[in-house]
């Protein structure tokens, strides 16, 4: 069978998993639906409920890195899994931490005052980290550390552009700008119909 993807357009998860399923070529159908509103069909397959969800022969990928790595075992043209170990903690790091206080700082309204300043210092300290780690890419080309990453320093970034930009970290902003000019990146956000869940087969 093709390989299924349940995906949401925004969804910085879903926007690396259709990064790493892009550069390998490996055929899959594209299921974009909301999340307000969640398919029968989609629920069946991921036990989180969560997007993305991979669909293959041998069941359903629920992880958005986890769908990455498949994605690559299959091929890996451009040798994004060929990165220093250091790779798998800048992941952790951005996936833990800095994800965390993306949140936070995103849905500031949700939280006590000090818990978004605390949020803001913890991302703050995250970029200044990232900063001194980057040239073009987190290593000497990309890898899987960059196109783990960028969705999510994509999204903070627009929480508030104007004061991102404004900020101290040349190298950082020139990494996000680089990635969201990038036909890569266009190809990955194309805006795609909804998908629609057919009835159930009848049984009679």
């Amino acid at each position: 069978m093709t390989a299924i993807l349940y995906s949401f357009r925004r969804c910085p998860y879903a926007i690396r998993a259709r990064l790493a399923l892009h550069v390998s070529g490996v055929e899959v159908e594209m299921r974009e639906i909301l999340l307000r509103s969640k398919p029968a069909a989609f629920l069946a397959a991921s036990p989180s409920a969560t997007v993305p969800c991979l669909v293959t022969d041998s069941g359903g990928i629920d992880e958005s890195l986890d769908v990455m790595l498949w994605a690559l075992r299959q091929n890996d043209p451009e040798g994004w899994l060929q990165m220093p170990e250091a790779g798998h903690d800048w992941i952790a790091r951005a996936d833990g931490p800095f994800k965390g206080a993306l949140d936070r700082v995103k849905y500031a309204s949700r939280h006590p005052s000090s818990d978004v300043a605390e949020a803001r210092r913890a991302a703050v300290a995250f970029f200044d980290d990232l900063e001194m780690a980057l040239g073009a890419w987190v290593f000497d080309r990309a890898s899987l550390a960059d196109y783990a990453i960028l969705p999510f320093v994509r999204q903070f970034a627009f929480v508030d552009k104007p004061w991102f930009d404004a900020q101290p970290w040349p190298k950082v902003q020139a990494w996000l700008a680089a990635f969201l000019a990038s036909d890569r990146f266009d190809a990955v956000m194309v805006k795609r119909p909804l998908w629609v869940e057919g009835p159930a087969p009848s049984t009679a």
